[in-house]
């Protein structure tokens, strides 16, 4: 019997190419390659990309150039771009980086296999197209070894919203649904392999229309699911936090009390500008009836600074909103544009000014989410142990509320659900006891 072939991934940006990732190993995985942490080691390596970052094509363009040396002395090594980035450049990536082997869009690699066969007879592959066809039907069922106690599972592709500093709906092409049949099909064979949490994934998480209730029906049916003791989801836009939704956040044991949902701004000109279809006010009432229902709730958002027409007052206007609101979480950038959309048009902000918001806005997020972890300090939480820390005899585990916590505690432990007692806020963890 051949030995196996051996098969690196690099993995950037997102939940969601982390899933990709997995299930890209999984396909390749039937073709007989088993996936190593060595680079060196490989026969295949995948680099899976994400666009959302600035410079990310560069980026990918830099890290192929660090390849060179291992195509180089190992000449049948393959090497393949997937993701976003190969969605948006997939012919540039092939004409500025010959090295490549194949290139495969995020809604097609299913056909790994048949452009692996293409590079065997010495052509390169590509492949950007948005299939007819469901690519969770053309791929392997997931192996049967025990798996992590947590899991990503993606319900959800695309986005029909069209903001206008984004590139989602041109990589990842329209909105679609996965049938509820087969996201709880899925969700069984991940709890009979030992996971204890999933996190539903989508672009727009809770657009999510497989279930003829949404995604508050998918919730409800998983929740019947014995083992399966936690569900979240992420990412949402707040024009589908429908009635349902918000109730079960109430009602469902099961869904953890943390909530990530994006503003990008507190300014209505801006909102209007980005084409958010939302106002701050929109907003601020929606979180309102949220912590009505379920009042522990830590909630995560998102924010871009600078803008491109972004005034002092529209950020004061940013800066006024998350005092309000007050994170336990959350994700601020500096605005840069992406090709292809509306706002990559538009005249950009002061590079020193964006940064200067940009810092005012890190500390103030900063401050609330340390006043969120020491807020925790003498609380009693679930933790679901996932691995073991740094230091001897600790585990590390997520809280309900989906804070980083360490504890003393046997290995035996891990993928159990215990009772912990925080005793100390640390940077970005809490440290806690077993109660």
């Amino acid at each position: 019997m051949a030995d196996p072939k051996k098969l690196f991934i690099k993995t950037y940006g997102c939940q969601m190419n982390v899933y990709d990732s997995e299930r890209m190993a999984e396909v390749l995985g039937a073709e007989g390659y088993e996936q190593t942490q060595a680079m060196e080691e490989a026969d295949m390596i995948l680099l899976n990309t994400c666009h959302i970052r600035e410079k990310a094509a560069e980026k990918v363009y830099s890290e192929l150039g660090r390849l060179r040396p291992l195509k180089d002395e190992k000449p049948d090594l393959k090497i393949g771009v997937a993701g976003c980035v190969a969605q948006a450049e997939g012919e540039e990536i092939m004409r500025r980086q010959p090295l490549v082997d194949l290139v495969v869009g995020p809604q097609a690699y299913h056909r790994l296999p048949s452009l692996l066969a293409k590079t065997g007879t010495g052509q390169s592959a590509l492949d950007t197209d948005f299939p007819e066809e469901d690519k969770f039907d053309h791929m392997p069922a997931r192996p049967k070894a025990t798996a992590r106690p947590t899991a990503f599972l993606t319900v959800q592709e695309g986005c029909d919203k069209f903001c206008a500093f984004c590139v989602v709906p041109y990589t990842r092409g329209a909105e679609v649904s996965r049938p509820a049949s087969r996201v709880l099909r899925e969700a069984q064979n991940l709890v009979d392999r030992g996971v204890r949490e999933i996190t539903l994934l989508g672009q727009n998480v809770n657009a999510y229309h497989g279930h003829e209730k949404g995604l508050a029906g998918l919730i409800w049916a998983l929740a019947k699911i014995d083992g399966l003791d936690r569900i979240r989801f992420t990412t949402s836009h707040p024009n589908d936090m429908d009635d349902a939704l918000i109730d079960a956040f109430g009602t469902c044991d099961k869904l953890m009390p943390y909530l990530h949902l994006p503003v990008q701004s507190g300014s209505d000109r801006i909102l209007k500008a980005m084409n958010r279809k939302h106002t701050a006010d929109i907003y601020l009432r929606l979180i309102e009836r949220i912590r009505t229902a379920r009042p522990d709730l830590l909630l995560s958002g998102d924010f871009i600074v600078g803008f491109p027409g972004e005034t002092d007052q529209d950020f004061e206007d940013t800066m006024s909103l998350v005092r309000e609101v007050h994170y336990g979480q959350a994700y601020s950038f500096k605005y840069s544009p992406r090709p292809g959309t509306p706002a990559a048009e538009k005249a950009a902000v002061d590079d020193s000014v964006a940064q200067d918001r940009l810092h005012q806005l890190q500390a103030l997020l900063s401050e609330q989410q340390y006043q969120t972890q020491a807020s925790m300090v003498g609380r009693t939480v679930k933790v679901l142990f996932e691995k073991t820390g740094r230091q001897e005899g600790q585990l590390i585990g997520k809280s309900d509320y989906l804070h980083a916590v360490h504890v003393n505690a046997p290995t035996t432990d891990i993928g159990t659900i215990q009772t912990v007692q925080i005793v100390e806020n640390a940077t970005n963890s809490l440290a806690g006891q077993l109660a």
